[in-house]
């Protein structure tokens, strides 16, 4: 599969959540203390996302 969400815990001990393409990190989340709390992370990007706004500031 090419688009995946990565959970990871970091250095300082916190779990995080990268979404990639491949293998290319498109974006990543803040520190979560929980896996659970990054897991709902992950559920709110796939329910929000798609009606999300673009801003466009350039």
């Amino acid at each position: 599969m090419a688009h995946m969400f990565e959970i990871h815990k970091d250095k300082a001990g916190e779990f995080r959540v990268r979404f990639k393409y491949n293998a290319e990190t498109i974006f990543s989340t803040e520190g979560y203390s929980s896996k659970s709390s990054a897991q709902h992370a992950i559920e709110s990007i796939k329910k929000n996302g798609p009606a999300a706004e673009i801003v466009d500031k350039s």
